[in-house]
């Protein structure tokens, strides 16, 4: 209401929110209560923090550097709250990492499971995926079937590298695991 007392008076604000004057008034005169006094000193030192740190600190280094160099004992949910009262952010330090190159001249297959990841019974349905693992020396590749119906992983492989091997490898071994023929394998790209 008090944003907006230079286009509307107080009177009618007041009625279309169904507040009384004197309540309205008695609240905008009301000091701040010790709580808000505290948040605000608060976010000045979250934001000199912030300062400090170029703008990389997120709330958990914001949250233990008010405990450690300050002596500051306030809950990490309050810092995170305050920051983002504040509009204050850190970085985030996640690479997007392309793990699958799709070959131009590969012809598109027939998606025979339409989307629908369910199956009535064991070995009807496969479905494949790859993932990557940071290890200190570069990333490591796993590549998986998974049986829909029984969600059990039923062939995997790892290597350093990810590529078609690889992933033949995976269903390799489900298909020396279960010995079953007639699976649909659906993967990422279709089936």
């Amino acid at each position: 209401m008090k944003v907006n007392q230079a286009k509307y008076p107080v009177r009618l604000m007041c009625h279309l929110l169904h507040v009384s004057k004197s309540g309205y008034y008695a609240w905008d005169e009301r000091p701040l209560c010790e709580r808000e006094r505290v948040d605000i000193a608060l976010t000045g030192q979250i934001e000199a923090i912030h300062r400090r740190s170029r703008g990389a600190y997120g709330s958990p280094n914001i949250h233990a550097e008010l405990a450690d160099d300050h002596g500051i004992r306030v809950g990490r949910k309050r810092v995170a709250r305050l920051m983002r009262a504040a509009h204050i952010r850190g970085v985030t330090l996640r690479r997007f990492v392309v793990t699958t190159r799709r070959d131009p001249a590969a012809k598109p297959v027939t998606d025979l499971v339409e989307r629908r990841f369910y199956a009535q019974a064991p070995n009807r349905l496969w479905v494949a995926d790859a993932t990557y693992i940071p290890t200190w020396t570069g990333f490591l590749y796993l590549a998986m079937v998974l049986d829909v119906y029984s969600r059990k992983i039923v062939g995997w492989a790892m290597g350093n590298r990810l590529n078609t091997e690889l992933m033949l490898a995976a269903l390799d071994m489900a298909i020396a695991q279960r010995r079953s023929r007639g699976v649909i394998h659906e993967h990422d790209h279709h089936s």
